[in-house]
């Protein structure tokens, strides 16, 4: 009986008719490395099925089908006695290159996510400088946030008007001031009518009256 081979399911099945080759991916950083392109025994696209079938039932098709294949898998490039061990070899060209952390399962690159003093990946022990200097980046920010945010920036900026990002005279960013920085138009909304009310009764009383409506008091 064929032995099991082997995988994972960071592993991409790059092969073709023509051939084997394999993609490896790190399962938290996503860099990879793929493994050699290997020539099949039928390297030149499964073109001898194409030629005739009836070739298959002839000396040719014996060794054909003592290697493990059949027309389907010659032209669609499925799985095979011959496939597995050009998987097997693949793993074992990239072997060096990753490892499987026994605490969550993934499979990580032995450069960037794998954490040799701890045998563990990077996600379950971090490696001590990278996440010193981390924190002390993000203290740092949020201390930077903190003072800046402490300083009065607003001098010269008209927080009092209504604003408008546009200029209504020339359509252009007015700056945030009291004038256009473009054209120098006014940027101050027009005032809002102060509303009047009775000193009396406390009822409104619109603009240009003088006295009141309900009471009779003058207006102030």
């Amino acid at each position: 009986m064929p032995g099991v081979v082997a995988f994972t399911s960071n592993i991409e099945d790059l092969s073709t008719q023509e051939g084997y080759q394999f993609e490896f991916r790190c399962m938290r950083c996503n860099n990879g490395y793929r493994s050699s392109f290997h020539r099949s025994l039928f390297g030149f696209g499964g073109r001898v099925a194409a030629i005739g079938g009836g070739l298959l039932g002839g000396s040719l098709g014996g060794d054909v089908e003592s290697a493990g294949w059949n027309s389907s898998m010659l032209m669609s490039g499925t799985g095979s006695p011959a496939k597995d061990k050009e998987l097997a070899k693949a793993a074992q060209e990239v072997h060096d290159r990753f490892y499987q952390c026994n605490r969550c399962g993934k499979w990580v690159c032995r450069d960037v996510c794998w954490n040799n003093d701890r045998g563990l990946c990077v996600e379950c022990a971090p490696k001590l400088g990278e996440e010193t200097a981390f924190m002390q980046a993000q203290a740092q920010r949020g201390q930077l946030e903190e003072k800046i945010q402490a300083q009065d920036l607003t001098q010269g900026v008209n927080y009092t008007d209504q604003a408008t990002g546009l200029c209504p005279s020339c359509h252009q960013e007015s700056g945030g001031g009291k004038f256009c920085q473009h054209c120098g138009a006014a940027m101050a909304a027009a005032p809002t009518a102060t509303k009047r009310f009775c000193g009396n009764c406390g009822s409104e009383i619109a603009t240009g009256i003088k006295f009141c409506g309900e009471c009779g008091t003058p207006a102030p």
